[in-house]
């Protein structure tokens, strides 16, 4: 395969549609708690927008061939089948799209992000590499998926020495719970296609209509944490309610039907993106409130 044709498929299975998912949340946390744009904040946006994205889903694409050669899903934004041939230059490529930006990040800053850091990037790899493989684990599997997106902001605040108060708390923790919610909602689509490769996930073990079930409590429970937030920090509830009403009609899926999800999954994505948009206001709002 050509070099082009390589890329064309690695890029396709970083889903960049979901790169700012990743990048984003690293820097508003830097740029809210540094208040400057400096080197480390381009560095590390750019590290968390492309070689993070690259590494956690071209991972999971190797690992996971068996079961998206039977998910009908597979193939553009939801991840592309990777020939296996295209395997171990998938998983070098990788590394050493990682390693550079690790490798600064390290330099740049105090020990306590290096924890924060290697934390993230083994959750990344061990989501679905064996042995840990915690893809394969339910609920370590919502858990670890959404690791990947709310440890960029801690990393962030870490690194740039953030005093964390209770507020700040609530607010990772609804962002957690927003990424629990969304993995699980996630898994349900996949239902059909993991069982049939003997992959499990908090889906197959519990059903696709508890599974949904599970997201809409986890995705309410974001919301009311933010009530709890200073202002304009409660308007953010609102955010979760889009969410809500998306994955509401699927509440009683049947398991041989999990795939219809998979039209509320594709709402999902862009949805993100109108959240983001709003989320963003608010931290302006914020920010000028706390000049």
């Amino acid at each position: 395969m050509s070099p082009l044709m390589f890329a064309r498929q690695l890029f396709v299975s970083s889903r960049p549609v979901s790169w700012i998912n990743t990048a984003y949340p690293f820097a508003a946390a830097y740029l809210l708690s540094a208040r400057e744009v400096d080197l480390v904040l381009v560095i590390g946006t750019l590290f968390f927008l492309i070689p993070y994205n690259v590494a956690m889903y071209g991972i999971n694409d190797v690992f996971d061939y068996e079961s998206d050669l039977r998910n009908p899903r597979k193939g553009g934004a939801h991840g592309a089948i990777l020939d296996k041939g295209l395997h171990s230059a998938v998983l070098w490529t990788s590394g050493l799209l990682c390693a550079p930006f690790a490798v600064f990040l390290i330099v740049a800053g105090p020990p306590a992000s290096w924890l924060v850091l290697a934390l993230s990037l083994l959750a990344v790899v061990f989501y679905s590499a064996p042995p840990l493989r915690l893809k394969e684990r339910p609920f370590a599997d919502s858990v670890t998926s959404s690791i990947h997106f709310f440890s960029p902001a801690v990393y962030a605040l870490v690194l740039t020495g953030a005093t964390w108060t209770p507020q700040l708390v609530i607010v990772i923790v609804a962002f957690a719970l927003w990424g629990l919610a969304s993995h699980a909602f996630g898994a349900v689509q996949d239902v059909v296609a993991d069982r049939e490769a003997a992959i499990s996930s908090i889906a197959t073990a519990r059903g696709g209509a508890w599974t949904v079930r599970f997201a809409l409590v986890a995705y309410g429970a974001a919301g009311m944490l933010m009530l709890a937030t200073s202002w304009p920090g409660p308007l953010a509830a609102m955010v979760v309610i889009p969410y809500l009403v998306t994955v509401w009609p699927y509440r009683s899926i049947r398991d041989e039907d999990a795939a219809a999800a998979t039209r509320g999954w594709d709402r999902f994505l862009w949805l993100n993106q109108i959240a983001g948009f709003l989320v963003t206001l608010l931290l302006i709002w914020w920010w000028l409130l706390s000049r």
